[in-house]
């Protein structure tokens, strides 16, 4: 068959490549430039594209903290769910865990993705970045906790991920940032969704989190409605929690990365 029958077979199907049916990811994002709060329009391929849930643990030394956990699991299984089903890589990364899932395929296949160079450059935690981001906005000094009745800080509570957030066998599952690296460039993955708690801790300074991610030259974006900080309304700027955490997003869009909402994946 030559070129012009080829064509006109194409034409008269309605076949289109492979190459061409590829799902796209339309996201409006928002960010801050020159302490003015803009919008950009993001389109990713879906076979690019990644979601990291970060340390959505099924218990936290901070029972406000767990609870707020519970009421966000629904919603983000609906957006990882619906990612999923277009094409993106989905990764549990609840840290400290990885015990538990040992014998899990997605365990195994991060661990054995071959080792690329540029995992050497990465750090088990990166801290507050003062050249680039000054500081946080809320004074996390006490650990963030807002329950008075929380009598422990930073103790291991949790054993997995909270089971709200249903993990397939085609998932992956890692706590370590040079996994998660070596695996995405083995896929061929070039942007990341990050969900997750906790924006002033973990979310930013995992070594799978938005510093390192950025760094390592991803297009990082977080999901602003499926994230939530550790913090004290009693302490500085003694705001209440939800006010906290909306000044710690305008500081990851102000010196990290945009963010988006969830309904926003849903609508693809």
């Amino acid at each position: 068959m030559n070129l012009l029958s080829r064509i006109l077979v194409l034409l008269i199907t309605g076949f289109v490549p492979l190459h061409a049916q590829q799902s796209m990811i339309n996201l409006s994002a928002r960010y801050i430039e020159d302490n003015e709060t803009k919008s950009k329009s993001i389109q990713f391929r879906a076979d690019e594209t990644a979601i990291i849930i970060c340390d959505m643990w099924d218990k936290h030394w901070c029972k406000t903290a767990t609870d707020r956990v519970g009421e966000m699991a629904p919603l983000m299984n609906r957006v990882v769910k619906h990612a999923r089903s277009k094409g993106v890589e989905i990764i549990h990364a609840p840290s400290s865990t990885m015990a538990h899932y040992a014998k899990h395929p997605g365990r195994k296949r991060m661990q054995r993705a071959p080792a690329h160079p540029s995992s050497n450059q990465i750090e088990d935690w990166y801290y507050l970045d003062s050249l680039r981001e000054g500081s946080l906005p809320i004074d996390d000094s006490d650990g963030g906790c807002d329950d008075p009745k929380s009598d422990c800080v930073h103790c291991n509570v949790w054993s997995k991920q909270i089971e709200t957030i249903e993990m397939e066998a085609k998932d992956g599952i890692s706590d370590s940032g040079r996994e998660i690296h070596n695996y995405f460039v083995k896929k061929g993955i070039k942007n990341v969704l990050l969900v997750g708690v906790h924006t002033n801790m973990c979310v930013l300074g995992r070594s799978f989190g938005i510093r390192s991610l950025t760094h390592l030259g991803y297009e990082v974006v977080l999901v602003r409605d499926l994230t939530d900080t550790m913090y004290n309304p009693k302490m500085p700027p003694q705001v209440s929690h939800s006010e906290g955490t909306a000044l710690v997003i305008q500081h990851v869009e102000k010196y990290w990365c945009p963010t988006i909402t969830s309904n926003q994946v849903l609508n693809n």
